[in-house]
């Protein structure tokens, strides 16, 4: 039913002691509980999208050879690519920005 029924469990115990102790209303109480539902497990989400590990990197013989040369078009810094997964690697990124590929087309 819930995902994380722990969380669920705690939030319903807590709606409904204080309903119990207070005299606030069942649908505030209600609503109160469904919010910090909501809060309480997108937190857990996003805290275990980062506790996933980095994946490893490819295996040496599936590398591909490549001279691409890049260009930041802003502060004009160069980069030179040997090596990349595919053959048509994406570009990288520098200044914030995508690096312009300055390799002449006959070498590719």
């Amino acid at each position: 039913m819930f995902r994380h029924r722990n969380l669920a469990i705690a939030v319903i115990a807590a709606g409904a002691l204080l309903v119990a102790l207070t005299d606030l209303s069942v649908g505030a109480v209600i609503m109160a509980g469904l919010a910090s539902y909501v809060i309480f497990a997108l937190g857990f989400a996003m805290l275990g999208s980062m506790a996933r590990p980095v994946p490893e990197p490819a295996p040496p013989g599936e590398l591909r050879k490549v001279k691409l040369t890049y260009r930041c078009a802003i502060c004009g810094a160069e980069v030179r690519m040997t090596v990349a997964p595919t053959q048509d690697p994406e570009p990288p990124r520098h200044c914030l920005d995508e690096m312009q590929l300055v390799t002449p087309v006959d070498e590719i």
